[in-house]
């Protein structure tokens, strides 16, 4: 599948559910596209189907969580493998090494508006990881892991507006954050109830278990 590069909100009415890919926009009842227009994008959007089949509820879901994490399905597939030989439930495995990606904890930690911006920032080498550079969004972060916006990034635009908008978010129990030293550790792995309850896993594990 090829990146999209087309109206983020467009992703989000396709799903029918927010995914949080623009940033602040995705905060404001008025701006946010899923909240003022209910209906599926396109002519006959207005159609939705009312019951859908098994299949197609378990790969609506695997499309949705991809979209959201900004993932392609070559590197979503990788995860669902890593998840399915962990030890544990394979669903809650699979979103805990989508929340500890690079670019997902620099956006939860507010250091950055959305993912796909996160993603452009840590490429352009404006995050340190333990005190080196990291330019890999899906560089996957563990306990004891600290990130620092590098010094010379720290009156970036959109780091520096999204730090300043953090209040307006929600915070994250699994991150220390700390806007005024421009620095977020990991304190532990995610647990499933800090993660996104909107999110099925299991369907997504039943899709690749078929």
């Amino acid at each position: 599948m090829a990146k999209y590069i087309g109206p983020k909100c467009r992703l989000c009415r396709t799903e029918g559910a927010q995914l949080f890919l623009k940033g602040e926009r995705c905060f404001l009842r008025d701006k946010c596209a899923v909240l003022r227009r209910q209906s599926a994008p396109g002519m006959h959007g207005g159609k939705r189907r009312n019951k859908m089949t098994g299949y197609g509820e378990q790969l609506r879901e695997k499309q949705k969580i991809k979209k959201m994490y900004g993932v392609l399905e070559k590197q979503f597939r990788i995860y669902v493998e890593r998840a399915t030989n962990a030890k544990g439930v394979s669903g809650t495995a699979l979103l805990q090494l989508l929340e500890r990606r690079f670019d997902n904890v620099v956006t939860r930690a507010n250091f950055a508006p959305s993912r796909s911006a996160a993603r452009q920032l840590i490429i352009h080498g404006h995050y340190l990881v333990n005190g080196a550079k990291v330019n890999i969004p899906s560089f996957l972060l563990k306990p004891s892991d600290v990130i620092e916006v590098a010094e010379k990034s720290r009156n970036v635009l959109p780091i520096k507006s999204s730090i300043e908008n953090s209040g307006k978010r929600n915070s994250h129990e699994w991150l220390e954050i700390e806007p005024a030293k421009f620095k977020v550790a990991v304190k532990r792995v995610p647990e499933r109830a800090d993660i996104d309850p909107q999110i099925n896993e299991n369907l997504v594990i039943e899709y690749y278990s078929r």
